[in-house]
């Protein structure tokens, strides 16, 4: 049986962070530990989390690589799962991850999308289609497999041994999910599943500032990792190298269907972020 764990990295979170927790306390199949790594908070994340049953780990270097690379050396199980401090997994997401993993062996990781909460329908609806779905479609063609999606993701620990060296924690402004997709070889498969789905808060939405900060941070993630090798070269290793069933890059978006628009859909307003 697998022995897996769950990485969360927060900052300034605690108030997210319980419901999270909570998610994983009531998990069909409970994670072997639960760690939330503290990058430098101010609020009471730590003890948050320590309440929730997680395990602390500090990580003064201020940054999700860093965090997330501290939360993953930390991790003692031979799964490890990534959500986010808004992350809300269904009670049966570690279980899922345990069966899939079990039953495909040369599986590196597994991904799948969120559904987000906290805005109007309009708002939701347009941010899972256009937002992620657009970041599964696009980030899908650019690399040549699906990348991971930092809101709901699970690695193998021996992914990350052969990846955690060219990994970039160390520079602050960028996407840690979409830099380890980078990372992975040829013949280290990622598999994203559309029915893999957990909740994620609409914050990134809250500011215009905010948007823009999480897309400049997408054009560092490619800048960086361009400088290291051709992404047009990369992309056509990975398509060149055999896959089969279930791998597809193209799989992320969900369908559209034509929103019907009411006066409701576009409230309550949004959670900020700072």
């Amino acid at each position: 049986m697998a022995v897996i764990s769950v990485v969360i990295p927060a900052f300034n979170d605690a108030a997210m962070l319980g419901r999270a927790l909570a998610a994983l306390a009531v998990q069909r199949r409970p994670a072997d530990e639960v760690i939330v790594v503290d990058n430098g908070s101010t609020d009471d994340t730590a003890e948050v989390a320590r309440a929730g049953g997680a395990r602390v780990v500090d990580e003064p270097r201020r940054g999700i690589p860093a965090a997330t690379a501290a939360g993953f050396d930390a991790a003692r199980g031979t799964i490890i799962g990534r959500l986010d401090a808004d992350s809300v997994p269904p009670p049966d997401w570690i279980e899922r991850l345990e069966r899939r993993f079990a039953e495909d062996p040369d599986l590196a990781a597994l991904t799948g999308p969120g559904e987000f909460y906290g805005a109007g329908r309009v708002v939701r609806r347009l941010g899972e289609v256009l937002y992620i779905g657009g970041y599964f479609w696009w980030m899908g063609w650019l690399l040549g497999h699906p990348p991971l999606f930092g809101s709901n993701f699970a690695i193998r620990a021996s992914a990350w041994t052969r990846i955690r060296e060219t990994s970039h924690r160390d520079v602050r402004e960028l996407h840690d999910d979409l830099d380890l997709s980078f990372q992975f070889r040829p013949g280290m498969r990622i598999v994203m599943d559309s029915t893999l789905r957990v909740s994620v808060s609409a914050r990134p939405f809250g500011s215009l500032a905010g948007l823009g900060r999480r897309l400049r941070w997408a054009y560092t993630t490619v800048a960086v990792n361009a400088r290291e090798q051709s992404l047009l070269g990369r992309r056509a290793e990975h398509r060149a190298w055999p896959r089969g069933d279930p791998f597809s890059p193209l799989v992320a978006a969900p369908d559209f269907e034509e929103p019907d628009f009411g006066a409701d859909d576009f409230g309550p307003g949004l959670e900020q972020h700072t």
